[in-house]
């Protein structure tokens, strides 16, 4: 299993989450058929890969078919292709014992007269849905010096602050409301240590060693943890804190906390002057 280790996660999660995570990953299959299409296995061995099974903590495989047919044939039809997606799992390296629920869940019904384009949403529904659950991030974990939650008068040039409820979707730039929430905590912060100057830090994990830096799915480009950077940035602009005080910068996998990888899916303010 240690060759799972590492490998870019094409699933990002988002960081900074204490709350059990899971990755989805859905496996579409032709109609009336349970054996995995060519098109398809490609995705699911690299699904497979990016698995760090030292984060599992358990995965859950749930079969659907479209809504033709008898109901009684449809769940044996979408419990044959949870099957074939849990043997594939074991034959590429899961251990059969995390998983813990193969279940096939028959047709997804559907009306109508309310779809516009019927036969791509019946496409989506014949699929398999793999389900793995992650490990829980334990806040405690991240007990390191010099690395804060909150800017106060006491901090000095070179602390960190780490905004844990600072979230992404995953793989994205975008921020959340949640995300923005957070940030106009620490506009209130800001605003009340006007004399703080800081760097805008952008980062992020799991990549594989020749790739410093996570692609945006959004801009198809290798620049996720700047983008990340760049969009608090500007939200702390919108909010009016001054631009002469802050900068951005995009660090990628070069600045890892040594701590759970995924608490390497974060943005801190670096404090360079007081």
């Amino acid at each position: 299993m240690n060759k799972l280790k590492h490998i870019f996660l094409l699933f990002m999660m988002p960081f900074g989450l204490w709350a059990q995570e899971e990755i989805v990953h859905s496996v579409y299959f032709d109609f009336d058929k349970y054996n995995i299409r060519e098109d398809q296995k490609d995705l699911v061995l690299n699904f497979i890969k990016a698995l760090d099974s030292t984060m599992i903590e358990s995965i859950s495989i749930y079969g659907y078919t479209d809504d033709r047919g008898k109901e009684d044939y449809n769940f044996i039809l979408s419990t044959n292709r949870a099957n074939a997606i849990k043997n594939k799992l074991i034959e590429n390296g899961i251990t059969n014992k995390i998983i813990v629920s193969i279940e096939g869940k028959g047709r997804i019904m559907i009306d109508d007269d309310l779809i516009d384009n019927l036969p791509e949403v019946r496409s989506k529904n014949r699929r398999v849905d793999v389900v793995a659950n992650l490990k829980e991030i334990k806040e405690e974990e991240l007990q390191i010096p010099g690395v804060y939650h909150t800017l106060t008068k006491d901090n000095i040039v070179g602390d960190r602050i780490y905004l844990k409820n600072l979230l992404f979707e995953r793989g994205s730039s975008k921020l959340t409301n949640q995300s923005k929430r957070e940030l106009n905590k620490m506009v209130v912060q800001l605003n009340r240590n006007k004399n703080f100057r800081f760097e805008i830090q952008g980062h992020v994990c799991c990549t594989p060693s020749y790739h410093k830096e996570a692609i945006d799915r959004d801009t198809r480009k290798r620049e996720l943890s700047e983008n990340r950077a760049k969009a608090v940035y500007n939200y702390l602009v919108y909010r009016r804190i001054s631009k002469s005080r802050m900068t951005y910068k995009g660090y990628g996998t070069s600045q890892p906390l040594g701590k759970d990888p995924r608490l390497d899916r974060r943005v801190e303010f670096l404090i360079t002057k007081k």
